[in-house]
């Protein structure tokens, strides 16, 4: 989590709280954090990555909560500090688990070793899963790892913020005839996530592929080993906070793969 101590010498050091939110976001650069929090001792109290790691509204400092803010990345370096709702709630399913037949006739040993939710989400693609919950049988893995995304304008609340060049990472992103389906996962049980991770991905391959853009999140259930999914989406692709939830479904992987 985000040190407390060292956000709230930043917000002293350069007077954010003085800042009219209302009129545009605050920007602040790596430097400038780095500058504020040279003194600390402690890693996870001056390493810009860790400080601005903010994926669920929890996580947030608590200056942040306090003053309903959230941060986003202009571009790799400068990050804006914007007033209003930056995360959206990941909806406990309360549908029936689904048992699903794994289209494997064999059985996976490598996906028995280890607990990452990278592997999880792997064993749901190669057991075509992801295929069936998206009703394509034609996705394949084509995406995967850091990239950098075109430059881009969009509106959170009633601003307009662009972004330049900023680093994404999905999961796994698998290409179709017809579409393009992006994934996040967790292996732990979360009840929100920042729209970020969904959005910024999405902006980026909405404008460097011709085909439909589906965003999947996903996770385990420790407990039961169950496999939930959702689908999102943007109903206004230059609205950051017009998100939705379109379906989702709670499945337990069945045959020579079953967990």
């Amino acid at each position: 989590m985000a040190s407390n101590t060292s956000w709230e010498k930043i917000f002293i050091d350069y007077n954010i709280l003085e800042h009219d939110f209302s009129e545009k976001p605050f920007e602040l650069t790596a430097k400038q954090i780095k500058a504020a929090c040279q003194e600390f001792k402690g890693t996870t109290e001056k390493e810009v990555r860790i400080l601005c790691k903010q994926d669920t509204r929890e996580s947030r400092p608590q200056i942040f909560k306090d003053n309903n803010l959230f941060l986003l990345p202009k571009k790799n370096g400068i990050y804006y500090i914007v007033k209003g709702e930056g995360y959206v709630n990941i909806p406990k399913i309360n549908t029936e688990v689904i048992e699903y037949k794994s289209k494997l006739d064999f059985k996976l040993e490598s996906s028995m070793v280890g607990d990452s939710e990278m592997q999880h989400l792997d064993l749901a693609y190669a057991s075509s899963l992801v295929r069936t919950f998206m009703n394509d049988d034609s996705l394949l893995l084509t995406i995967r790892g850091r990239k950098y995304t075109p430059g881009f304008t969009f509106n959170v609340e009633n601003q307009t913020l662009t972004v330049e060049s900023v680093q994404t990472e999905v999961d796994a992103g698998y290409e179709g005839r017809d579409k393009i389906v992006l994934i996040e996962a967790k292996n732990s049980d979360v009840t929100n996530t920042i729209i970020r991770q969904l959005y910024y991905p999405y902006r980026q391959w909405k404008q460097q592929t011709s085909k439909d853009i589906y965003l999947l999140f996903f996770d385990r259930d420790k407990t039961n080993n169950v496999y939930n999914i959702w689908q999102f989406e943007f109903e206004n692709e230059n609205d950051y906070n017009s998100i939705k939830l379109v379906k989702s479904g709670r499945y337990k992987i069945v045959g020579p793969n079953s967990i």
